[in-house]
């Protein structure tokens, strides 16, 4: 699906369209509500997190406006766990500063190399060790406003799902599936990306309202600190993620051959 790069555009679609623009007006809501600002509005204001908390149904569809055929078919072509609502981040001007909590070396880290990750490798316990705690099948990134130069992009690392993809096999080589979740995978991922941003090109994602895209689940990826002078969107840089879960851990390896 991804082929050597690791992510694809999704060309646009009227639907996609339809859909965003009903995800901008709700989103403008969820973004407001003082609850969830409490829960989600971090690094001092300048990133909405928004895990969940677009009101997106099981099949994606918000306000009654279904998502496009081209984004409905990836979220349908392997065996997924009940879809959750779309989570919405929406990036501000500013961005980044510390987020509470975060450490100095963790914060450098987001300044400097985008915060950048596989998703679904989570941190566990005290002190944080990684695991594969949610297996995603794909990353869709449907953009609610358009793109300005600077306004903290999605980036990836092109190729490096591939190299992940071989770390994380030598890692659960000789592994029961079913055991890969509490698997310590915290230093081989760590080298691993420190292999990537050697030797994998950073690109910048970009869509425009009506596209979206598509990211292999093992490619390393992350967002960019802002710095467009001539951003004046109120709306910030908003954008809706699905990534669904494998009902099957033992797909995760396979994930982006779909």
């Amino acid at each position: 699906m991804f082929g050597a790069a690791g992510w694809t555009k999704i060309a646009f679609d009227a639907q996609t369209l339809t859909w965003a623009k009903a995800a901008r007006d709700v989103g403008r809501r969820v973004v407001q509500d003082p609850k969830m600002r409490q829960t989600w509005l971090q690094c001092q204001g300048t990133w909405f997190v928004g895990v969940d908390a677009l009101p997106t149904d099981h099949l994606g569809a918000i306000a009654g406006v279904a998502l496009g055929d081209a984004i409905q078919t990836l979220l349908t072509a392997r065996a997924y766990k009940p879809l959750h609502p779309a989570q919405l981040s929406v990036i501000y001007d500013g961005y980044p500063k510390p987020r509470e909590g975060e450490s100095e070396a963790g914060f450098r880290y987001r300044l400097n190399r985008d915060a950048a990750h596989v998703d679904g490798v989570l941190g566990v316990g005290t002190p944080k060790r990684r695991m594969v705690k949610e297996p995603h099948g794909v990353i869709i990134g449907i953009p609610l406003t358009d793109p300005v130069a600077g306004a903290s992009p999605m980036v990836v690392w092109e190729g490096s799902h591939t190299i992940l993809r071989s770390a994380f096999a030598r890692a659960f080589s000789g592994t029961d599936p079913s055991s890969w979740s509490d698997i310590d995978v915290t230093e081989i991922y760590t080298s691993t990306r420190k292999q990537v941003f050697e030797t994998c090109k950073r690109v910048v994602v970009e869509a425009r309202v009506g596209e979206a895209y598509a990211i292999d689940p093992l490619c390393l990826h992350g967002v960019a600190p802002w710095t467009a002078t001539d951003h004046h969107d109120p709306d910030g840089r908003m954008v809706a993620y699905f990534r669904p879960e494998l009902s099957n851990i033992a797909d995760w390896l396979d994930a982006g051959a779909g």
